[in-house]
């Protein structure tokens, strides 16, 4: 329901107009309140880079922040990730990531990053702690922080966006009536955008692709080739599960059925047991995967995913962010 009421498909966003106008008005009131000095920011002594959204919902900003650090790392710059660590509850904050940490205690996208990039990572609601805390731990050149655009009490260097190139802005309201945190207008003043669709921008939009990788067997580890899988039950739980489920049809998988969790679902083993009898296989997404690998079972599989960006966007891109620490 709330699909259609956000894409524009269904009057009733009008029943949410008013919160959604108190909504807007309490974004437009902290940032000019940040913007005037009323209240305070802090700003890191190495470059800090924002890659966020301006939508509710999966656009794809993971693998994004993945790519990046990846590609600034090849670069033989040190780069640091700060997240506020949605899903988790630590005991304690700033925490930071070590090969122990739970996507219980820091949140799936925080420990997804953390075991592909292998970058130093930090959680916590207010991320100027957690960026503090990384300094404090680690030799970092540069710290890229998973979402945050609207975080306006951390100062930044660098504000990328990233946007759906399906859906885009939906309805264009703000919140509850439509997707929007904040209105399209913000692309204004940002630095770069990059738009996930087939892989071209438009404009002065950086194309985005997420290419699949083979199938990783959750237990073990194995590799295939995602169209040898058979009687497959697909799930999800991302901010958007259509864009895997439609992944899966353009590899050639045939799913018998698809189940969609809310973004950050926490899960458990009965639960996803009962999703694919023992002669079917279930095949998730690699941020599922992360929060269930401690009880995973020998029918599991999960699909990788990568963010491919295009020329000559992508190396403008990184050569702006580098040029970042040069300046410092």
């Amino acid at each position: 329901m709330i699909a259609r009421i956000w894409s524009g498909q269904s009057a009733l966003y009008l029943l949410l107009l008013p919160l959604s106008w108190l909504y807007g008005l309490i974004t437009l009131v902290l940032r000019f309140s940040y913007k005037k000095g009323w209240k305070k920011s802090w700003r890191a002594p190495v470059p800090v880079v924002i890659v966020g959204n301006l939508t509710a919902g999966g656009n794809g900003k993971t693998p994004v922040v993945i790519w990046l650090v990846e590609q600034l790392q090849q670069r033989g710059l040190r780069v640091g990730v700060v997240s506020r660590g949605y899903g988790g509850k630590a005991e304690s904050y700033p925490l930071i990531l070590d090969e122990g940490t739970s996507t219980a205690q820091a949140g799936d996208e925080p420990v997804l990053i953390f075991q592909r990039t292998g970058a130093p990572v930090a959680v916590s609601p207010v991320r100027s702690d957690a960026v503090k805390a990384l300094l404090k731990d680690s030799s970092v050149d540069i710290i890229v922080t998973d979402d945050g655009l609207q975080h306006y009490a951390l100062q930044r260097d660098f504000e990328i966006v990233v946007v759906d190139g399906v859906r885009r802005f939906g309805n264009g309201h703000w919140l509850p009536a439509g997707p929007m945190r904040e209105r399209a207008s913000r692309l204004k003043s940002v630095d770069a955008i990059i738009v996930n669709g087939d892989g071209q921008g438009q404009g002065d939009e950086i194309g985005m692709r997420l290419q699949a990788g083979n199938v990783v067997n959750v237990l073990t580890g194995e590799k295939r080739q995602a169209q040898t899988l058979s009687d497959v039950v697909a799930m999800a739980g991302i901010g958007h599960p259509p864009r895997f489920f439609a992944t899966l049809n353009q590899l050639g998988v045939h799913t018998q059925r698809e189940v969609s969790f809310a973004d950050h679902q926490a899960y458990q083993s009965a639960q996803l047991a009962a999703l694919a009898a023992d002669n079917q296989t279930l095949l998730m997404t690699e941020k599922d995967a992360v929060k269930c690998r401690s009880f995973a079972q020998a029918n599991w599989w999960y699909l990788p995913v990568d963010a491919y960006l295009s020329e000559p966007g992508a190396t403008s891109l990184l050569e702006g962010i580098s040029s970042l620490v040069t300046k410092s």
